[in-house]
């Protein structure tokens, strides 16, 4: 049955189309019995709510899931609208979605080692029958990821196809074909030495950036942007990350930046931060993390005082990335004392000269030191300490007080949908990375591909790549829209993250030994991997943060 229904996959959209609504009151039916048991009086109970952490964190893992499905098909739709949809996109439509579905059914992995059941949230077995036994969800699952699809991907995606993007819009597809070719010819070939000598991506491919326009990607043209949305901004990223994660974050802490003076700042300061942040002559730094809170920015303590029409800054800052470069610092901290929480938190617009190796933070009132990381090294990372650092008054990003944390709130988005991107990019390193070694390296008198194991991991890794690409290019969509793409962003980033993690593990073990050498570039790509889970929110806090939205609705 397998075997005749491969010959006919690129036409089965049907049972995909079927199997959504059955995905739906699946997860419909799981919202409402966690629901039951986190808010038993109408509203979310707090207490409650941290008790069942692994059901509400599973309510949203399991939300990724049907987007991720819905999703998958809606670009299998795309593509056949383009008449691009061939046997490859057929197999990987299938095949992901089998999977998903069957995952979906019985155990969804939140990390590798929590899995969330039906049971753990609070689903009553005939819920879970009726998904299982739907004709569509039952063939899917049988049919979707099986080894003769797998091997069929694999005999499709050996040649280096990885399947069609679906971005329908011939501009963005000039923009992926101009990056890869950048990544290709000015980053792949360099980027394993500039990790093993832990040095800043050279300030050439900086200006090479900038004068592609990447810093300035999204803001409008009256401040000397592209304008070209977010859609445009993942193309860009996932190129550049797919070369090196250290290139494709450069332009973040434009992004951030940007999105908070454009979103928030005054005119004034619109006019003289925007157009440099837009050439690449001014490089941001974001200024957010304490060393004691993390995700808790509530607890803030870095504190600035008006004195002499000037902001004097105090206080300690950990994980600023490319800091000693940046020119301009997004600074959160506490200017009213006496406001608790969120209310007493402000952004300050603080400029600093550029540093260099031999003096990283030439200014009065700033010093700072290298945190040494295992990857994510092309910017290095930093702790800040002020000490009255001198801030001018009107640089109070929007001239009020007590804005800032729902300023960075604005930009959460952008960010996160930023770093699905990378996360994608990474996971295509180690995929590629892999492909090639599988393909060159010989064993028992044959390439390491031709093994049905190694083939069936980078078959996996192509499919899941481009689940967790479709879903990225959905929030961006959203954005663009205008319309609100918190979730959606959270939803991207999550599976970004684990995608990429997973990839770049399974492409160190088909170097087997030799993938835990230093000279191998995918024992960087690991590393590199590794953090994409902790930064822009740490899974378990954009868990959270999605199931209290999923669980509010």
């Amino acid at each position: 049955m397998v075997a005749t229904r491969l010959a006919e996959v690129r036409d089965d959209f049907e049972s995909v189309a079927e199997a959504l609504p059955a995905a739906d009151a699946l997860f419909a039916a799981a919202r409402e019995s966690v629901r039951r048991v986190v808010a038993p009086g109408g509203r979310i109970d707090a207490a409650l709510l941290e008790r069942e952490q692994h059901a509400a964190h599973g309510l949203a893992w399991l939300k990724v899931y049907l987007e991720a499905v819905r999703e998958l098909h809606g670009w299998g739709e795309r593509l056949r609208a383009e008449g691009a949809f061939g046997a490859l996109e057929g197999h990987m439509l299938l095949c992901g979605v089998g999977e998903y579905l069957a995952r979906m059914g019985s155990g969804i992995p939140m990390s590798q080692v929590e899995y969330v059941r039906p049971a753990d949230l609070y689903l009553k077995e005939a819920a879970v029958e009726a998904f299982r036994r739907n004709p569509a969800v039952a063939r899917l699952i049988l049919e979707g990821n099986t080894a003769p699809r797998r091997a069929a991907i694999a005999g499709l995606i050996a040649g280096g196809n990885q399947g069609g993007w679906a971005l329908g819009d011939e501009t963005l597809g000039m923009i992926q074909e101009q990056f890869r070719r950048f990544s290709d010819e000015k980053v792949v070939p360099f980027a394993h030495h500039w990790h093993l000598r832990d040095e800043l991506v050279p300030i050439e491919i900086v200006r090479e950036l900038a004068e592609l326009g990447v810093f300035g990607l999204t803001l409008p043209e009256e401040h000397g942007g592209l304008a070209l949305g977010k859609q445009a901004m993942c193309v860009v990223t996932e190129e550049l990350s797919r070369g090196y994660i250290g290139v494709g974050s450069l332009s973040t802490r434009s992004e951030i930046a940007g999105e908070l003076i454009r979103l928030a700042g005054t005119d004034a300061q619109k006019a003289r931060y925007l157009p440099g942040i837009a050439s690449g002559d001014i490089l941001p730094t974001a200024v957010f993390t304490e060393p004691n809170t993390g995700s808790d920015l509530a607890s803030l303590t870095t504190r600035a005082r008006l004195e002499d029409g000037a902001w004097r800054v105090t206080g300690a800052k950990t994980w600023i990335t490319h800091a000693a470069r940046a020119d301009l610092m997004t600074v959160l901290c506490r200017t009213k004392p006496d406001a608790e929480g969120y209310r007493g938190l402000s952004m300050l617009l603080a400029e600093k000269p550029r540093g260099t190796d031999a003096d990283p933070f030439p200014v009065d009132g700033l010093t700072g030191g290298e945190i040494e990381v295992l990857g994510y090294r092309g910017m290095k990372e930093y702790t800040l300490s002020f000490d009255g650092f001198k801030v001018p008054e009107e640089n109070l990003l929007g001239g009020v007080e007590g804005e800032g944390f729902k300023q960075l709130m604005e930009t959460f988005e952008s960010a996160r949908i930023q770093t699905a991107a990378r996360a994608v990019g990474v996971a295509r390193a180690a995929f590629e990375t892999g492909m090639a070694y599988a393909q060159e390296r010989t064993q028992f008198g044959k390439p390491l591909y031709a093994f049905p194991r190694v083939a069936d991991k980078l078959a996996w890794m192509a499919v899941e790549t481009m689940i967790a690409r479709q879903l990225t290019l959905y929030a961006a969509r959203e954005k663009d829209e205008g319309r609100r793409c918190d979730m959606e962003a959270g939803l991207a980033k999550l599976l970004g993250a684990q995608v990429a993690f997973a990839c770049a593990d399974n492409a160190l073990q088909i170097h087997g030994g030799n993938g835990y050498a230093l000279e191998y570039p995918i024992s960087r790509i690991l590393c590199d991997a590794r953090i994409l889970n902790i930064f822009e929110g740490a899974a378990e806090i954009q868990a959270q943060v999605i199931a209290r939205r999923l669980l509010a609705e």
